[in-house]
């Protein structure tokens, strides 16, 4: 299996060191809501979500793609985000996710794939802890 379009995809910005030593606001912008650069908080917190719209996945997921030979390209894993976006804007917490003969469990809030089943996997098989179901297409 290839880890090609697995985990996060590129430009996310996780994992980037921020300098510190310098307080990010001036003791003149306090309580003004605005950052270093002027902006205001809903400005850099949508810039922030927009650079975060990759999805995850977390080992136990790897493992069960491993082991059921699932192989999942950048596209793929493209419509996938894109459920996690939809279930996101519905206010979803956990949801299946139906792909072709597959599903995965996804973590909304972190953007996390929890588990990945295929179809012979997938019969007679109990989703729990789940609060919402997507078809992805």
């Amino acid at each position: 299996m290839s880890d090609g379009g697995i985990g996060r995809l590129p430009g996310s910005g996780l994992g980037e060191v921020v300098p510190s030593g310098r307080p990010s606001r001036t003791q003149t912008d306090r309580g003004k809501g605005a950052g270093p650069s002027g902006n205001d908080f809903a400005t850099v917190l949508g810039q922030q979500r927009a650079r975060t719209r990759e999805i995850n996945f977390s080992a136990h997921a790897r493992q069960r793609l491993h082991d059921r030979s699932i192989e999942l390209g950048p596209e793929d894993v493209g419509k996938l985000a894109r459920a996690v976006d939809k279930a996101e804007q519905k206010g979803c917490r956990a949801s299946l996710l139906l792909y072709g003969d597959m599903a995965f469990v996804a973590g909304v809030d972190n953007r996390t794939i929890i588990t990945a089943l295929d179809g012979r996997n997938m019969k007679e098989h109990v989703f729990t802890n789940i609060d919402s179901a997507l078809i992805v297409e």
